[in-house]
């Protein structure tokens, strides 16, 4: 983590009166290795797992990745370049260390997927994902927002991944404010150029 962030963000969480959440693909157990000693409003995995700010923890059901992970653990022993990450209701196949191979591992995630039910691809960078279908950033902040302290107010989305593209759309749609970290299409309402950039406004608006 960069350093001086994590204390921004308890400054920011303590302005907004406790209404700062994290939405990631990440598993919550990470989320908060990151994180810590913070620990905030978090969803993971999309969704499938989130805390709410009182610390409650709603997961929901997720299908079996068994079948896939039979699938994919061919094409990952072949090549020690690629990883796959198990999650839970969500398997990653990710190809950063052999970008050659992106065709590859789409191909053969999405034929692993037409043989199993209750999952969607997802594609994020240098990755390619399995997910529970149900599932998804803007279903979460939309749970998010059903809550005290975020029930009545603003939302504002801050991502920089085609999984974020999700949560830009639901915000919008409920009249807040997504904005895109770095370059490539999206549909967010605002743009910003980098993460570092993401902290000095930050910074800037608790000043």
């Amino acid at each position: 983590m960069p350093p001086g962030l994590i204390t921004s963000l308890q400054r920011l969480q303590l302005a907004a009166d406790g209404a700062l959440a994290i939405v990631s693909g990440r598993p919550l157990e990470q989320v908060d290795h990151f994180l810590a000693p913070l620990r905030l409003a978090a969803a993971g995995v999309h969704g499938v797992e989130r805390r709410s700010s009182d610390g409650r923890m709603t997961q929901l059901p997720v299908p079996s990745i068994e079948r896939l992970l039979a699938h994919l653990n061919p094409l990952v022993a072949q090549h020690a370049g690629l990883l796959l990450e198990v999650k839970r209701g969500a398997l990653a196949l990710h190809y950063r260390r052999a970008p050659a191979l992106e065709q590859a591992c789409v191909q053969a995630m999405t034929a692993a997927l037409r043989q199993e039910a209750g999952f969607t691809l997802l594609r994020g960078k240098m990755v390619v994902e399995a997910k529970t279908a149900d599932a998804d950033k803007g279903s979460a902040i939309a749970a998010f927002m059903q809550e005290p302290p975020f029930v009545g107010r603003r939302p504002v989305f801050i991502g920089d991944d085609i999984t974020d593209e999700a949560g830009f759309a639901w915000v919008q749609s409920a009249g807040g404010l997504g904005i895109k970290v770095g370059p490539g299409d999206s549909q967010a309402h605002a743009r910003i150029a980098s993460a570092a950039a993401v902290r000095t406004m930050l910074a800037r608006i608790l000043q």
